[in-house]
């Protein structure tokens, strides 16, 4: 005689920690700090993580570095006792416009500063070496490192060879392999978060697949928990007094791999020059597209009037209030693409 199947065997999947899963598996027990976006939070499966690595990629004026300095604003502000090293390769940084931005600058080390050996300071064994005395001090303090960018790391090798003399790119592949097969493990068990900035490059003579990639070989693909791409949707314009001028862009956002909730999700964040990721716009308009506004009792026709003056106010309740929906509504339709049911 068959023995009946107990309805509980058949558990419907439900949200546990950052993934959709049954309930015989464990939670996923990690610290995030936002990023500044409450969508963007949703897409990357709640923010940036502790004791993970991040990659991100974009073209030139796709708000990579603005993100690398609200990450820091974010992180201070979850984590008042951590500490922000940022390694700054591409020696164009501007700390007064980042200061305006609200960037933490004094309480952050530029670990490329004061150094007495500055030709090595633009390696990759000099990053390792700073990661290597960073880690150890961060086990139970939380810590954010900020690598900007990756592109502009060489070799010691490289940089004393004649500049005519073509290496192809295979040395930092190589490096940047050994790099964090070495540092994967001990930065999982440390409470820091390692962002890495990438630029995109054009892959030249490829018919199929993806148009662009970034230095370093695969390497950062394979280690990091987490890569956002972005890619620049147009420009952001306003006109005064008949003086038209560019006061933003519009970015897209997608997150290719995700290793702490669902992959490929993405989002549109409109960035204003002076100003970061203009967070109310962003939520607003995309309660417009998916259906939420309701919730706020706001018609499509008061959208920008509420953000402006949501922002110009600061008024910390409603945006509290946005932030709430769009998780709750982002929770709904995540919810609506999870199977029903378990294979096993």
């Amino acid at each position: 005689m068959r023995r009946r199947r107990s309805s509980s065997s058949s558990t419907k999947p439900q949200r546990v920690g950052n993934y959709f899963v049954e309930d015989k598996r464990e939670s996923l027990e990690l610290n995030f700090f936002s990023s500044g976006s409450t969508i963007l939070d949703c897409v990357l499966g709640g923010g940036w993580p502790l004791g993970r690595m991040s990659n991100v990629v974009g073209d030139k004026s796709t708000g990579k570095t603005l993100l690398a300095i609200e990450a820091t604003v974010n992180f201070l502000k979850k984590y008042s006792e951590g500490k922000i090293y940022y390694h700054e390769a591409e020696s164009a940084f501007d700390k007064e416009y980042a200061r305006a931005l609200q960037m933490p600058v004094d309480e952050i080390e530029f670990t490329t500063d004061d150094m007495e050996d500055e030709s090595n300071d633009g390696t990759i064994e000099f990053l390792y070496e700073t990661l290597e005395r960073i880690i150890p001090k961060h086990i139970d303090r939380p810590g954010l490192v900020v690598v900007d960018s990756y592109d502009s790391l060489s070799t010691r090798k490289e940089q004393s060879r004649k500049i005519d003399k073509d290496s192809y790119g295979t040395e930092k592949a190589a490096l940047s392999s050994q790099l964090f097969r070495r540092l994967n493990t001990k930065l999982a068990r440390a409470n820091i978060h390692l962002m890495i900035i990438s630029q995109v490059r054009d892959n030249i003579g490829v018919t199929f697949g993806k148009k662009h990639k970034r230095s370093g070989g695969k390497a950062l693909d394979f280690y990091a928990t987490q890569v956002l791409w972005l890619s620049d949707l147009g420009k952001i314009r306003k006109t005064v007094d008949k003086i038209d001028r560019e006061i933003g862009v519009n970015i897209k956002a997608k997150c290719d791999k995700n290793k702490i909730s669902l992959p490929y999700r993405q989002c549109e964040l409109p960035i204003l020059f002076g100003y970061g990721v203009d967070d109310v716009s962003a939520c607003l308009n995309w309660l417009k597209e998916v259906g939420g506004l309701d919730r706020l009792d706001i018609s499509v026709k008061r959208i920008a009037r509420v953000s402006e003056q949501v922002k110009r106010d600061k008024d910390v309740k409603m945006m509290r209030t946005i932030s709430r929906v769009v998780r709750e509504r982002w929770q709904e339709i995540e919810t609506t693409f999870i199977p029903k049911y378990s294979k096993y």
